[in-house]
């Protein structure tokens, strides 16, 4: 059995996970309309990732005996009109995350919960890794600014992920 305030901060990020997915699709639908496939596929292979997300703390606690029921899912859909705007928006979302994660670890060592530590682990780093990944291309995308040949290069460039990333 897990902690009830560890259990209830896990269920409601399968559910921020979730939300991070719906916000990625959005931002791929976003990229679409802006007719930039490569950005477009990028934001989907990151929505499923985000699912894969939820699921890894789902199967946690379903592991360790507990039942999952996520919370109802909202997001505020932010307004894009460039790749970066996109971008910045997935970076802040990144951060947010971030700082999600950290509080499900202190809660975890608050309440003296070892059999969460791997987990908790992987996510500490896996965001950091969210958070580069995401930062970089914001950078690429204000160095290039609203050059097209730049901005296709990146379009390009971020086609090539797939959904096993």
């Amino acid at each position: 059995m897990v902690n009830e305030k560890l259990k209830e901060a896990m269920t409601q990020q399968v559910t921020e996970e979730y939300r991070a997915a719906y916000i990625y699709r959005y931002l791929a639908n976003e990229m679409d309309a802006l007719s930039f496939p490569g950005l477009c596929s990028w934001f989907a292979a990151q929505a499923q990732e985000e699912c894969d997300h939820a699921q890894k703390f789902a199967q946690h606690l379903i592991d360790r005996g507990e039942r999952v029921k996520p919370h109802d899912i909202t997001i505020d859909a932010p307004e894009i009109s460039t790749p970066l705007d996109a971008f910045r928006a997935a970076l802040a979302h990144e951060k947010k995350v971030s700082e999600q994660i950290r509080e499900i670890t202190r809660i975890a060592d608050e309440v003296g919960d070892l059999g969460s530590r791997a987990l908790l682990n992987w996510f500490l780093e896996e965001q950091i890794q969210e958070e580069s990944t995401v930062g970089e291309i914001v950078d690429q995308l204000e160095l290039v600014g609203t050059d097209g040949s730049g901005l296709l290069r990146i379009d390009a460039a971020l086609s090539n992920r797939s959904t096993n990333e």
